[in-house]
């Protein structure tokens, strides 16, 4: 007989974690104001409210912790960082910033100009809201099968080089400063990228002189997908396909909260000495020098060590596969999820889950707060409150698909987490025919509302 799967690692340190029933939920809910975002982590019994920054460490990332230098300048947790990030992407110049919000805001201070384009696959949430705090304008090329869950499509994240080129083609060159592809493409439901697709826009970008940037936060699991979906690649490394991959761009933004494995920090890497000279100067002005960036240097020697382990084949397959797991299970169940499966999280396609909650009524957000209160899930709405509003209208944007996201931490949750997970979902999508009304905004921030948004319930 076969022997079975088992995780690449064993279990060091646990946590405890806080039960509570439906009736407290109930309370602590609306004490938030029906804002999952609100809710103290004692309140929840399983967080997947995001994988950022809430994975686990290895014993190798905590030996770091012990080892780091504290210098404010010339740290040598900072050259073996920068060591590190230049190895694996091969991108010359290296500038740490405390997390990937902080690195969008120090390279769009550089390069993005107010009425400027920035085209790219479905921009995730801080990305559009640093492009439109400066009056530039995000542009969505994602390919057309991203916006339906139910192809089966291995590279939903793909730009589409014809929208793409529309783009172009449509307004003058120096309007648009780059490209940015996210890797893996989060709001489209954490679908990959594809080899093909980077090259072909890497060289469309090149005939009309425009840079292309990474937002690179799950890297290592878009080219876990290549090595595993893409034609040529089954035998090579994932470093070498993440060397490739990265050859194709002029420079990357990076939350290594994802794929770094750490509680905090983040980076940018870049080609060009000019953008590093320009980004230095505001890096030192929104974060710290330019050898520690916001981050102190046990955390950069973290993260050292924690982008050589994402990048290791055994351990992808193990992080994917409990994230499939969980998709294979609601799929059993009749629950309509985005497929195929992305790689940190499963995202319930709330359009057919719940089709009865108007979308006026925010029924992504309705979904996700029923999770909760039914079994102490926290999970995130990827939909109409997450959109925000048009910036010159201000009207309500209404995209395509209404999400939620069930964000999986790394090296975090067992199996028996992830069952109870599927089960919960299970009770609640055959009871979906209950719901009626969703939720009324109260309060909202003038930018990315969803952060901090107030709601009530309607009757």
């Amino acid at each position: 007989m076969k022997l079975p799967y088992i995780e690449p690692y064993k279990i060091k340190m646990v946590e405890a974690i806080n039960q509570s029933t439906i009736a407290q939920r109930k309370v602590w809910i609306k004490k938030a104001k029906y804002n999952l975002f609100k809710l103290s982590s004692d309140q929840v019994i399983i967080d997947l409210l995001t994988d950022s920054g809430t994975g686990a460490m290895s014993d190798k990332q905590w030996a770091e912790i012990m080892l780091g230098d504290e210098s404010y300048a010339g740290s040598k947790s900072f050259e073996k960082l920068e060591t590190t990030v230049k190895k694996i992407t091969g991108f010359e110049y290296f500038i740490p910033t405390h997390q990937g919000r902080a690195a969008e805001n120090v390279l769009f201070s550089a390069l993005v100009k107010e009425g400027n384009l920035i085209p790219g696959n479905s921009h995730f949430d801080t990305t559009k809201g640093h492009i439109e705090f400066r009056k530039a304008h995000a542009v969505d090329c994602t390919i057309d099968a991203a916006f339906d869950t139910t192809i089966e499509h291995p590279f939903k994240g793909n730009i589409d080089l014809q929208k793409l080129e529309h783009v172009f083609q449509s307004n003058e060159i120096n309007t648009i400063p780059f490209v940015l592809i996210t890797i893996t493409c989060n709001s489209a439901g954490g679908q990959p990228v594809s080899m093909q697709n980077i090259h072909d826009v890497s060289v469309l970008c090149k005939q009309y002189n425009v840079p292309l940037y990474f937002d690179s936060a799950r890297f290592a699991e878009n080219a876990y997908f290549i090595k595993t979906r893409e034609k040529g690649y089954e035998n090579i490394s994932i470093k070498d396909i993440v060397k490739e991959l990265f050859s194709f761009g002029d420079g990357m933004t990076m939350s290594a909260k994802k794929d770094g494995i750490v509680n905090m920090g983040g980076f940018i890497a870049l080609k060009s000495q000019k953008v590093y000279k320009a980004c230095v100067t505001y890096n030192i002005m929104y974060e710290g020098f330019v050898t520690y960036g916001g981050m102190s240097g046990r955390d950069m020697g973290a993260l050292a060590e924690g982008l050589k382990e994402s990048t290791e084949f055994t351990y992808l397959e193990s992080r994917i596969n409990q994230v499939h797991y969980l998709g294979k299970r609601l799929v059993e169940f009749g629950v309509p999820v985005q497929q195929p499966f992305g790689g940190h999280a499963i995202y319930l396609d709330a359009n057919k889950f719940v089709a009865n909650i108007a979308q006026e009524e925010y029924r992504a957000q309705s979904l996700a707060i029923e999770l909760y209160i039914t079994a102490g899930i926290r999970s995130v709405e990827i939909g109409t409150i997450l959109a925000d509003r048009d910036p010159i209208t201000r009207d309500n944007r209404y995209p395509k698909l209404e999400l939620v996201r069930l964000a999986i931490p790394r090296r975090t949750y067992t199996l028996s987490h992830i069952e109870y997970i599927a089960i919960a979902i299970k009770n609640v999508f055959e009871t979906r025919n209950e719901a009626k009304r969703g939720y009324d905004i109260t309060w909202e921030a003038p930018i990315m509302r969803h952060f901090t948004v107030e709601l009530e319930k309607l009757s």
